[in-house]
């Protein structure tokens, strides 16, 4: 059946090349074989018309989305014909260094879900149509090298179709320092990976503020609105500076916390001085920012805040909202 379709796609898209004139659906299904065994030449039933026109309409979406451009143009009798025109469907030659392909190969490479996989793939095969040197093999550059972006959370891809589309969304969100989660209405801007976490950035229209959103936090269903942007989005540089800091990257004063000798391991990465207190605990000094509360609560009885009291009050909130469950 693949093969089939294959060759019914080849057989459309030389169609529509090769004519000097738009032709008509009645034409292009009299001049390819596939619909002729399939549906007969000329008019038939009712449901074969219909039949007909829903694979036509899937055949030529099909094709744009391979990258063919079809024209749909309409003749002075209102009948509407189609063709892709050749200068139309013409890349110039693309020449790539072997850094700019190597860049390519990771990009491609780094998707593990098989969506965005098979779209990284296809954008290479456009390449090679385009021009895409034979002995530049993106994938084989720096093979030594395998990233990975993993992608866990079953609200990431209606989050990065809506982002694409400008669409706002509704989903439930679970605040660390919430026993139950709440609904936010957020007109989504980007979506950020910050250390093996993904966050969306975007609009809270219920707070009217941008905020950022742990995509781990959030439960159920997102759904879709229809109604378009309130706020304006900023660039992506500005959306990527608001993750770091939501994310606790960007730190302006220092905190004081005891640890347990031998545990926190990334803390004592973090830390700009240890001083050793005996008894099995060690004193640090570290960058406080946003998120550093949640960030300590994950070490759990081995990390206790000494100073400031606002991070201490917030570490013990959220242990309790933890404990209640």
């Amino acid at each position: 059946m693949a093969i089939a379709k294959a060759e019914r796609l080849m057989n459309l898209a030389l169609c529509l090349l090769g004519t000097r004139r738009p032709l008509s659906k009645r034409e292009l299904r009299e001049s390819i074989e596939a619909y002729v065994e399939a549906f007969g030449p000329g008019k038939g039933t009712a449901g074969g018309d219909d039949s007909f026109s829903r694979m036509f309409e899937r055949d030529k979406d099909d094709l744009r989305e391979l990258g063919l451009v079809i024209e749909t143009v309409e003749n002075i009798d209102g009948e509407v014909g189609y063709l892709a025109r050749r200068d139309s469907n013409r890349l110039p030659p693309i020449t790539l260094d072997a850094e700019e392909a190597a860049a390519l190969g990771l990009a491609a490479k780094v998707w593990q879900q098989a969506r965005l996989a098979g779209a990284a793939s296809g954008a290479l095969q456009k390449l090679r149509a385009a021009g895409l040197p034979e002995d530049v093999d993106p994938y084989e550059a720096h093979g030594a090298l395998e990233p990975r972006i993993p992608v866990h959370e079953a609200a990431f891809e209606p989050l990065m179709l809506a982002c694409r589309d400008r669409r706002p969304v509704v989903f439930d969100y679970r605040k660390a320092t919430a026993a139950h989660p709440g609904t936010r209405h957020v007109e989504p801007w980007a979506l950020e990976c910050w250390r093996g976490h993904w966050y969306l950035a975007g609009w809270d229209r219920d707070r009217g503020a941008e905020r950022v959103f742990r995509l781990s936090r959030i439960t159920g269903r997102v759904r879709s609105r229809g109604s378009g942007f309130t706020a304006p989005v900023p660039d992506v540089v500005t959306v990527r500076e608001t993750v770091a800091s939501w994310a606790g990257e960007v730190a302006d004063r220092s905190a004081l916390i005891r640890l347990r000798s031998g545990a926190g391991y990334p803390l004592r990465a973090k830390a700009t001085a240890v001083r050793e207190l005996g008894d099995g605990w060690d004193e640090l000094e570290i960058p406080y920012g946003h998120g550093l509360d949640a960030w300590l609560v994950e070490f759990g009885p081995d990390v206790v805040v000494l100073e400031p009291a606002e991070l201490r009050a917030d570490v013990v909130d959220r242990l309790r909202a933890v404990a209640k469950g």
